[in-house]
């Protein structure tokens, strides 16, 4: 497989998507291939049938390998489901000499020593993100490397969920002939694929209404503040259709898709939709003003459960406001009046996320849907792993080439100016790949 192509893998609860993606001339993404399938095994983003998974996998991957000419090797794969959780924690480390600056080795240690924390049975920690640094007492240091101190302190973002439900999709993975290569979080894929740099800078709320969940991921000053996965999405407005107007699941998919709205008032209480009876009872006749009641119901609650964590961030403080409001994005998304209804429950600015921001000019409408926002973030996620790994490469030829005699005393004072680069992104990579490594060591060790 070229070495500018990367595969990503969106394993939700509706459906799995297979999305093959390269860089082009001008630094943008072209989607060369992608393959979808009905997701059979997962609930509520976690899977609870290991055969039907790597089924629909496959099927999407052969897809997707049969649209682009090629076959799939390596894939990027998005984590996510009710078992996610996240926490703020503070914490701080004592150097032993304070007339030495700060280096990597301290902020390793003092990230070390967060991933001691006591966990509930069976939880793990998926990624540590620091995000203000003190050093002795002064506050607000966005980067500390270069500085001198005694006292190093953080303020974390720290990621937990079930190690199980992680290892059984890295299993799948594995059994579908594939070669699991990275692991991310689904909301911070989605955020990378529709948001721009700016609203990260100003502060916004990514919701991703997902079949089975709803990720949230708050953005300030250019770093994730807050991630949240609530256990509601789209399939259960098609269940509360289903119930409400007595009919299969299948009617109830299309009618939410084609008529559906989450704004009761715009429909008249003449408009009717008929449906055809099953074999051969009479037809049903649904109003859409019922049925919009019934959608707007179940979408006010999710919608006021995400306000709640937005609100448990801080959006309330001057201090903490999300100037760029609200990007909604993922298939629920696609909900007819939804932006409306969410400014209307939130009082804040909203838009519909489109994953176009890192793609080719010329891509086609599909792939730009929000419902695909997940799998064109895992691609660009797969990409920059490669690109990293590609660097480090080159920096461990270029370290094996450098003279040792002559420039011993330049290469001393390079070493020192070396590790002043920014730090948080950094961290935060290295622990998912971390975490990538420890699954496939769990799925090599227990064959």
């Amino acid at each position: 497989m070229e070495h500018n192509l990367a595969v990503g893998l969106d394993i939700g609860t509706t459906k799995i998507v297979a999305m093959i993606g390269r860089k082009n001339d001008y630094g943008k993404v072209e989607i060369l291939g992608i393959g979808r399938s009905k997701s059979l095994g997962v609930h509520r983003g976690v899977v609870n049938n290991i055969t039907q998974t790597i089924q629909s996998i496959q099927q999407a991957v052969q897809e997707a390998e049969a649209a682009a000419g090629m076959k799939i090797e390596n894939v990027t794969v998005g984590i996510a489901g009710q078992h996610i959780r996240s926490l703020q924690h503070s914490d701080y480390i004592t150097r032993a000499n304070s007339e030495t600056v700060i280096d990597d080795d301290d902020i390793d240690r003092l990230i070390n020593q967060v991933h001691k924390l006591v966990m509930l049975p069976g939880e793990e920690i998926i990624h540590v993100l620091p995000q203000e640094y003190k050093v002795d007492g002064q506050a607000e240091i966005k980067e500390p490397i270069g500085m001198y101190g005694g006292r190093l302190e953080a303020n974390f973002h720290v990621v937990v969920g079930q190690v199980s439900s992680i290892r059984n999709i890295g299993r799948c993975v594995k059994s579908s002939g594939l070669n699991l290569e990275g692991i991310t979080l689904e909301p911070l894929a989605s955020a990378n694929a529709v948001l721009s740099q700016e609203e990260k800078e100003a502060g916004v709320a990514l919701i991703d209404i997902g079949g089975g969940t709803t990720d949230l991921a708050i953005f300030r000053d250019g770093i994730i503040r807050h991630t949240a996965v609530i256990p509601f999405g789209g399939n259960v407005i098609t269940e509360d259709i289903k119930e409400g107007c007595s009919i299969i699941e299948k009617q109830a998919e299309l009618l939410k898709i084609k008529f559906g709205s989450a704004w009761p008032g715009e429909n008249k209480d003449n408009e009717i939709v008929s449906i055809p009876g099953l074999r051969g009872r009479e037809p049903k006749e649904i109003t859409l003003k019922n049925l919009s009641k019934i959608i707007h119901a179940r979408v006010v609650e999710i919608v006021e459960q995400v306000y709640v964590e937005i609100k448990n961030y801080g959006h309330e403080e001057q201090k903490k406001k999300l100037i760029a409001g609200i990007v909604l994005t993922g298939g629920g998304a696609q909900l007819k009046h939804l932006k409306q209804l969410v400014e209307y429950i939130t009082g804040m600015d909203t838009r519909i996320g489109y994953p176009n921001e890192h793609l080719a000019g010329d891509s086609d409408d599909d792939i730009t849907s929000p419902l695909f926002a997940t799998a064109v973030g895992l691609v660009l996620d797969g990409l920059k792993r490669q690109e990293r790994r590609r660097v480090e490469q080159q920096e461990d030829v270029v370290a094996e080439e450098t003279p040792s005699a002559e420039n011993a005393a330049e290469a001393s004072t390079e070493e020192q100016q070396e590790p002043i680069e920014p730090q948080p992104v950094k961290e935060r990579r290295s622990f998912l790949d971390k975490l990538t490594e420890r699954v496939k060591d769990f799925l090599d060790n227990a064959e």
